[in-house]
């Protein structure tokens, strides 16, 4: 016998009745929406849940995260708010007090918030640590800190192209030494850190999330772990992607959903690894690095293409952009741009990426997976792409409207733990982009974080990540104030922001509004989180 829940009371967000109020759910499916009224005729016999006048949305989709890395800063050395060097080595000095001999795991410094526009040099490090392992990294994950103490337990780091004897390691070196800390990590600790994760993310209305796990990033033995813990349910669904060349049958093994994710064409800009086609601004003597080059882009591409399987890559930087371009047409001699479109391939990140190369991107039908937190973090004339990049090239990145208007499917992500998981702020952040022209309309930005990120990972039925009949009953209930029908500009039709258009209003996005408050998030109709006493005592 099927059981019906009949949500009265509320505002829901659906295309087909932008008036409805009540929302009925039979078998973890939308069965039927509408008015109070009706609904209480139709279903007489349903459980009976009072919205009290609370916001009902397809649940938000959180299409780029790395799960156990974020898992440790919930609950380990969050670095993020450190204001200064100083405060940094106070922080750190705190943690080994407190956890002495253990491997200290922090994420989040930036240096060039710091008055002093330095990192800590190794020897700093290690007296702060007082000789435990330590692996920091930096807030865009592509150069950390370390100890001596760590360094000792990966002598190949030494050797390796990105080794400095004082400061931050990136490239083949960092990726030794996070290798190293992830070892020194138990098992426990680590699921620990994955619950801790999805937990949260489901706080924040999130219902699955793309873990973009690799050999250099997470390893395989997290990637089974994560997917096994989503599979016993009450949390995230997650879908994984597993970031290695060609390793069709790998993926298959570890159950990933294609061999994308960060794929590393190149680094990031903070970290001065994106790979430019002129140097960086601020330290003329690098344009950043190259990890793969157009053949190899090329040669992963129509591998993954003709075993069906979903490819996608991390690119930055301009120049690792022109190279995927070129990867891409030359993919598409030996397999054609229809299956190439086909396969819906990724590109994480995507910062600098011009008109010419929007338009081809959009003809291969790739899936942009972007980050707006980025542009509001780091985005605008007085900030890091700035400073690192000059005024001219550090205001042009992240051009949602430009990849969006040439055909490319949005995703909006966190790349947690870059940003938080904080999707009605990516959402606000996508409409209110740094630079003018760029943003995109409220429903746009809703869409890409919530239907995008299914459509993304291949779930393309025309339902799933919206409340219509049908659909899967995926949504999470908001406290917040006024809904409004918001344009971007007056280019937008007057006729679409009228209350008759039958246009499902949105909350208040603009940049001083308060961000609606999650209450309950639901997946396929099984409730994985609901809002208590003590949530609020956190805020």
């Amino acid at each position: 016998m099927s059981e019906t829940t009949l949500l009265l009371g509320g505002r829901i967000h659906s295309p087909v009745d932008a008036a409805a109020t009540a929302m009925a759910v039979t078998d973890g499916t939308i069965s039927w929406l509408g008015s109070d009224e009706v609904g209480r005729a139709l279903h007489p016999d349903a459980e009976v849940v009072d919205l009290e006048g609370a916001f009902v949305a397809p649940a938000f989709v959180d299409a780029h995260v790395h799960a156990t890395s974020t898992g440790l800063l919930l609950n380990g050395l969050d670095l993020t708010g450190c204001a200064s060097l100083t405060e940094f080595l106070h922080a750190l000095r705190d943690h080994v007090a407190e956890y002495p001999g253990a491997l200290v795991w922090g994420h989040g410094w930036d240096e060039t918030w710091w008055p002093e526009r330095r990192p800590p040099t190794r020897e700093e490090i290690d007296r702060a640590a007082a000789g435990a392992p330590v692996y920091l990294s930096r807030i865009d994950v592509h150069s950390a800190l370390v100890s001596t103490a760590l360094v000792d337990r990966t002598p190949l780091a030494r050797s390796a192209e990105g080794w400095s004897d004082s400061g931050p390691l990136t490239r083949v070196a960092h990726h030794h030494v996070r290798r190293a800390a992830r070892d020194c990590l138990g098992s426990g600790q680590r699921k620990e850190a994955q619950l801790a994760f999805l937990q949260h993310a489901a706080s924040q209305g999130v219902a699955c999330v793309h873990e973009c796990a690799g050999p250099d990033i997470s390893g395989a033995e997290d990637l089974v772990d994560l997917l096994a813990l989503s599979a016993q349910g009450g949390v995230p669904e997650v879908v994984g992607y597993w970031g290695e060349l060609g390793a069709v049958e790998r993926a298959a093994e570890l159950g990933a959903r294609g061999l994308a994710g960060d794929l590393f064409v190149d680094g990031a800009v903070g970290s001065r690894t994106a790979a430019l086609r002129e140097p960086y601004t601020d330290d003329p003597s690098t344009s950043g690095v190259l990890y793969l080059d157009a053949n190899a882009v090329a040669e992963h591409l129509v591998a993954c293409t003709r075993a069906g399987v979903q490819a996608g890559f991390h690119v930055i930087g301009d120049a690792g952009v022109a190279e995927v371009c070129a990867g891409f047409r030359k993919a598409a001699e030996v397999v054609g741009v229809p299956a190439l479109a086909s396969l819906r391939h990724r590109l994480e990140h995507l910062e600098m990426v011009d008109e010419q190369q929007a338009a081809e991107l959009g003809r291969y039908g790739v899936v942009a997976s972007v980050q707006p937190a980025f542009d509001a973090a780091w985005g605008g004339s007085g900030a890091m792409y700035a400073r690192r990049l000059g005024v001219p090239r550090g205001t042009q990145l992240n051009p949602f409207s430009k990849l969006a208007a040439n055909g490319a499917l949005l995703a909006l992500g966190s790349d947690a733990p870059v940003t938080p998981v904080d999707p009605w702020r990516a959402v606000q952040a996508a409409v209110h982009h740094r630079t003018s022209g760029f943003g995109i309309s409220p429903r746009a930005a809703f869409t890409a974080h919530t239907r995008g990120g299914w459509r993304a990972a291949g779930v393309d039925d025309g339902v799933t990540g919206t409340l219509v009949p049908g659909a899967p009953a995926t949504y999470a209930v908001w406290d917040t104030g006024e809904l409004v029908v918001a344009a971007t500009d007056s280019r937008v039709q007057r006729w679409s922001t009228d209350p008759r258009s039958g246009v499902p209003p949105l909350p208040d996005l603009s940049p001083q509004a308060p961000m609606p408050r999650c209450l309950r998030t639901v997946l396929r109709g099984e409730t994985i989180y609901t809002r208590s006493p003590e949530d609020d005592e956190l805020v």
